[in-house]
């Protein structure tokens, strides 16, 4: 491998791409898990998948921000002697290590397994993804603390422990949650009662605004509009709450059941928010109507025990969710086909087990548990395969990253970064 031309390479892509092309939040630039198609890629069945870069990412289920040339993620480290969670920065066009920034020690995760990739258990370590922002790097950790870095030299801008400062009560597995910004203001969950709901200052780590007594889960909250109202929506164990990203006022809420984790995202697609969670639950989907000022939720659909988004939140494309729809079929739950609409099955492929998908333009990305990347059309009617290939060993339940044309991924292994050709 031309190692130094690769390089070169990325390299240029890098230079020429437009922010849009970055991935530096969770679950991408649109908070929905879509992006643009790599230009590199004009038909996919003749398109080649080449490995850039690969290098070690110990244990964990962090996914990679990619974005100012470079790749982060979190990892399992030694802190002082002490297993815990490490923020690492990776050069995007080489793989190489840039800095690494110790966040918090952990000895145990409540809950967690230690079985690696054997039985069904995928072991412990950070499920957190950092998020880079304005050129610095946030990131909340298991023990619910929040963090701010240069993005460019690792050093500590400001920290926030909602355990200490916030009475904040955290939940088996700890937090799994993932940093959500709108403008100036980073919001997430896990205070105590009255303050359940925080907004800090991205720029001081100071609280903006702070209210609410719904408990925390390990689902990230999203940003969406709605009947023209901008919002951020979190899945609570109370259920769906949406609030004024900037002043914390609730807009609408919809009851939602909850048992031992909730862990995916809420989907939005038009005046549809939809849900969905492991151990019994099942999904269910709001239609969000607008009365004068107000909003107001209400339930369209429900799947009780089945239609099952364990911790894999799906995409949307047409009215028709693309994701991985299985509770603890690892290596064996199928990719599927659900419409939104009315959560009616349209179909069914198996052996992907709880990965994760990406939108890419019109196709879906899948990375299976397995560590096998593939390429599948948005089509309603049938699973269309266009691209397979095994690019990762270990367990993958971590995020495609699409940023500068190229893939980036990881398992509780190694990292990978994929050029299209």
């Amino acid at each position: 491998m031309n190692t130094r031309h690769l390089a070169t390479t990325l390299s240029l892509l890098v230079a020429s791409s437009a922010p849009a092309l970055e991935w530096g939040a969770f679950r991408g630039p649109n908070s929905n898990g879509t992006i643009e198609a790599p230009a590199s890629v004009r038909d996919w069945k003749s398109a080649r998948l080449k490995t850039l870069w690969k290098t070690e990412t110990p244990a964990g289920f962090s996914s990679f921000a990619v974005a100012a040339e470079n790749a982060y993620t979190i990892v399992t480290a030694e802190v002082d002697g002490n297993p815990g969670e490490t923020l690492l920065c990776l050069d995007a066009r080489t793989g190489k290590e840039k800095w690494s920034k110790s966040l918090a020690i952990i000895s145990k995760y409540d809950g967690g397994g230690n079985a690696g990739d054997k039985g069904n258990e995928g072991g412990d370590g950070p499920r957190s993804t950092p998020v880079i922002n304005d050129g610095h790097a946030y990131c909340i950790d298991a023990n619910l603390g929040v963090h701010c870095f240069k993005a460019d030299t690792g050093d500590l801008v400001w920290q926030h422990n909602l355990l200490e400062e916030n009475a904040g009560v955290n939940i088996k597995w700890q937090n799994a949650a993932s940093p959500l910004i709108d403008g100036g203001l980073l919001l997430l969950a896990g205070g105590g009662k009255g303050q359940a709901l925080i907004a800090l200052d991205k720029k001081t780590g100071k609280v903006a605004w702070k209210g609410e007594d719904d408990q925390m889960t390990h689902a990230t909250p999203i940003l969406a509009d709605i009947h023209g109202i901008h919002q951020a929506i979190f899945f609570t164990q109370t259920g769906l709450v949406a609030v004024d990203p900037q002043k914390g006022t609730v807009l609408w809420r919809a009851p939602f059941p909850y048992k031992v984790s909730t862990a995916a995202s809420p989907v939005v697609f038009e005046d549809i928010v939809y849900c969905s969670a492991g151990y019994g639950v099942g999904a269910g989907a709001f239609k969000i109507s607008k009365s004068g000022s107000g909003l107001s939720a209400e339930a369209i659909w429900r799947r009780e025990n089945e239609c099952f988004n364990h911790w894999s939140t799906p995409v949307v494309k047409d009215g028709y969710l693309y994701g991985m729809f299985s509770f603890k079929e690892y290596g064996k739950g199928p990719l599927a086909c659900v419409d939104i609409r009315t959560g009616k099955d349209m179909w069914k492929e198996e052996g992907f087990g709880p990965g994760q998908v990406i939108l890419a333009g019109d196709k879906v990305i899948a990375l299976s548990d397995k560590g096998e990347v593939v390429v599948v059309e948005t089509d309603s009617k049938k699973y269309t395969e266009l691209k397979r290939d095994d690019v990762l060993k270990g367990k993958v339940w971590s995020y495609p990253v699409l940023a500068y044309n190229h893939l980036f991924a990881r398992s509780t292994e190694e990292g990978v970064c994929i050029q299209f050709q």
